[in-house]
C-alpha cells in the first residue's frame, strides 16, 4: 500500500470513527442529559470520564473483552461505553453477549444498550429496555466498585424512628439511589414519551444517513 493510499484509508476510518461518536453523543446529549434520565451523566462526560471503544465488523466476546478492558484500564474512566455500529444483531442475541462478557469482568457492572428496544411503561424495570434505546448496540460497564460507592446501602433508622414507622407515625426510609432514579424516569418517561420517542426517532434516521455516507454497513 503506497503512503498516499495508507493515509487516504485512515482519514476513511477517523471519519467513521467521528460519526459513530457524534451520534452516540446526540443520544446521550438529546436523550439522557436532557431528560436527566442519569443523575451523572453530564458532569461524567464533561469531566472526560467516560471511555468510548468502537469495535467494527461483528466482534466476537475476546475483541470485546479486549475493548471494555482497554477502556476501564484508563485512570478517568468512571463509565465505560463499547459500540458496536456494524453489527447487526437481535436485542435477545445481544443480551446473550452480555451475559457472556460479564462473566469474563466480574469486576464491573455491565448494561446492555440496543437500537430496538421497545417502549413499556407498565412498570420501572419494564421501562429500562427502553431508556437504552442507543443508536447502535452499546456496552456499558461501571467498575462494581464505584457502583456500590453511588448505590450504598440505605441507612438503617434509628430505634426512635422505626419505633414511629412501625406505629404508623413516620415514613419509611427512602428507598436505595437505584430505586429512586427508575421510579424518577418512570414518570418522566410517563409524561414525555412521545417527544422522546421522536428524538430517538431522529437520531436513528440521522444515524442511517450519515452511516451510509462515510461507508458503515452491517455485519453478520
Amino acid at each position: 500500500m503506497t503512503r498516499g493510499a495508507y493515509d487516504g484509508c485512515a482519514m476513511a476510518s477517523a471519519t467513521k470513527s467521528s460519526e459513530v461518536h457524534r451520534i452516540l453523543e446526540r443520544y446521550l446529549r438529546e436523550v439522557v442529559e436532557a431528560h436527566e434520565l442519569c443523575p451523572w451523566a453530564r458532569t461524567a462526560r464533561e469531566a472526560g470520564e467516560i471511555a468510548i471503544e468502537l469495535v467494527w465488523g461483528a466482534p466476537g466476546t475476546e475483541e470485546l473483552v479486549a475493548a471494555a478492558t482497554i477502556a476501564l484500564a484508563r485512570p478517568q474512566t468512571r463509565v465505560a461505553m463499547i459500540v458496536a455500529p456494524e453489527l447487526a444483531v437481535a436485542p435477545a442475541g445481544w443480551r446473550a453477549i452480555r451475559d457472556t462478557v460479564a462473566a469474563r469482568l466480574p469486576t464491573a457492572g455491565i448494561a446492555e444498550f440496543h437500537p430496538a428496544a421497545a417502549l413499556d411503561l407498565t412498570t420501572p424495570a419494564r421501562l429500562v429496555r427502553f431508556l437504552r434505546r442507543a443508536p447502535d448496540p452499546v456496552l456499558q460497564l461501571v467498575p462494581l466498585a464505584l457502583l456500590e460507592r453511588v448505590r450504598g446501602a440505605p441507612p438503617v433508622a434509628a430505634r426512635a424512628h422505626q419505633a414511629q414507622i412501625l406505629g404508623g407515625h413516620a415514613p419509611p426510609p427512602r428507598a436505595d439511589v437505584g430505586t429512586q432514579i427508575a421510579a424518577a424516569n418512570h414518570a418522566t418517561v410517563s409524561a414525555h414519551h412521545a417527544a422522546i420517542t421522536a428524538t430517538l426517532d431522529a437520531i436513528a434516521d440521522d444515524r442511517r444517513a450519515a452511516y451510509a455516507r462515510v461507508g458503515i454497513t452491517s455485519c453478520r
